[in-house]
């Protein structure tokens, strides 16, 4: 039997550790310098916290909070994340940083490594050359006592899998910004999303999807959804991961669709079609304005009868409905969008 470098790699990654964020400490990684105890219902640290998360599980391991924030972070100052030595770092990849105000269900970048994220440059190694990222949080992230802030890592070399993480913080805002609006989190690799093959020495391998994410307005009162552009979807080329290469188009560039970061799920078509996205919020239709074969205007929102969530207009037929988060429902803002907030 013969096997690739890439193939060895991989296998060594599988019986070795992989990476953790340790700094804000992640839920419940017990290889913190400092954390919290564990909160009532929790009967330990998990060991397994290092490992990638499942193909079609929940988006996190855990949605239960620390009993405490773990970092205290000031918007428009840097901010230092870091991460556990000795874990297998897969030859990088891509990162995403984000913050969410509704324990992970909706979260906006605020900042990202693309390509070579744990390294300085292309590498083949398992052994991460670079540990922490200090960057500005925005000016602009609201004040909360209860953020959390989102790791997210799709790695280059080795099986495709799929990395997260979620710490408990507070958020200080002496300028009193009520929301942010940032690019919509994804999660390459995960059911509903498009598989990424290993990069095989491309590191642009699946910067497409990362550059085409939606915009998504964060606060701690809810969010608003938002269109990238009005395209017809196009069925995803995706399918549950394997250790093979799969077929991955990444030229021409793809423009997203539609997408909402929705009661932990995120729903992304795409088209190859180029179209100039909408720069406006797309309009609000109440039910009444359906065509009576069930049809709708392309890119319109509606919330539900009942206000649990809403439904979107694509390609000329209304979605699956989209759940708001626990505690909150869909309200209409200028009869020009839809957004789910407190009641």
């Amino acid at each position: 039997m013969q096997f690739t470098f890439a193939s060895v790699v991989a296998l060594v990654g599988s019986v070795a550790a992989h990476m953790a964020m340790i700094e804000p400490c992640m839920r419940f990684n017990p290889n913190c310098a400092t954390k919290p105890q564990l909160p009532a219902g929790v009967a330990d640290y998990d060991s397994s916290i290092k490992n990638p998360i499942s193909y079609n599980g929940p988006f996190f391991k855990s949605d239960i909070p620390w009993p405490e924030p773990v970092a205290s972070w000031t918007a428009g100052e840097s901010v230092t994340v870091k991460f556990q030595p000795g874990g297998a770092a897969h030859g990088g990849g891509h990162c995403q940083f984000a913050i969410s105000y509704d324990n992970g269900k909706t979260s906006a970048i605020v900042h990202k490594v693309m390509e070579h994220c744990f390294f300085n440059g292309p590498s083949t190694s398992n052994e991460a050359e670079v540990l922490s990222y200090t960057f500005k949080l925005p000016a602009d992230v609201p004040a909360a006592s209860n953020a959390q802030f989102i790791w997210v890592w799709t790695n280059a070399i080795g099986n495709r899998e799929l990395y997260t993480g979620i710490a408990d913080i507070t958020i200080a805002n002496s300028g009193g910004s009520k929301s942010y609006t940032g690019q919509a989190t994804i999660f390459p690799n995960h059911e509903g999303y498009d598989t990424i093959p290993e990069f095989g020495g491309d590191y642009t391998t699946g910067l497409s999807l990362y550059d085409n994410a939606p915009n998504v307005t964060i606060s701690s009162s809810g969010y608003t959804a938002d269109l990238s552009s009005k395209q017809k979807p196009t069925t995803s080329k995706s399918s549950e991961p394997s250790s093979s290469d799969s077929e991955f188009e990444t030229s021409p560039s793809p423009k997203a669709s539609v997408s909402f970061v929705v009661h932990n799920a995120v729903k992304v078509t795409s088209s190859s079609e180029s179209e100039t996205p909408s720069s406006t919020a797309p309009s609000v239709k109440p039910t009444s304005n359906q065509g009576a074969d069930g049809e709708c205007e392309p890119g319109t929102l509606q919330c539900n009868d009942d206000g649990s969530g809403f439904s979107i207009c694509t390609w000329g037929k209304w979605s699956d409905e989209f759940t708001c988060a626990q505690g909150t429902v869909c309200k209409s803002s200028d009869a020009s969008s839809v957004y789910c907030g407190w009641p």
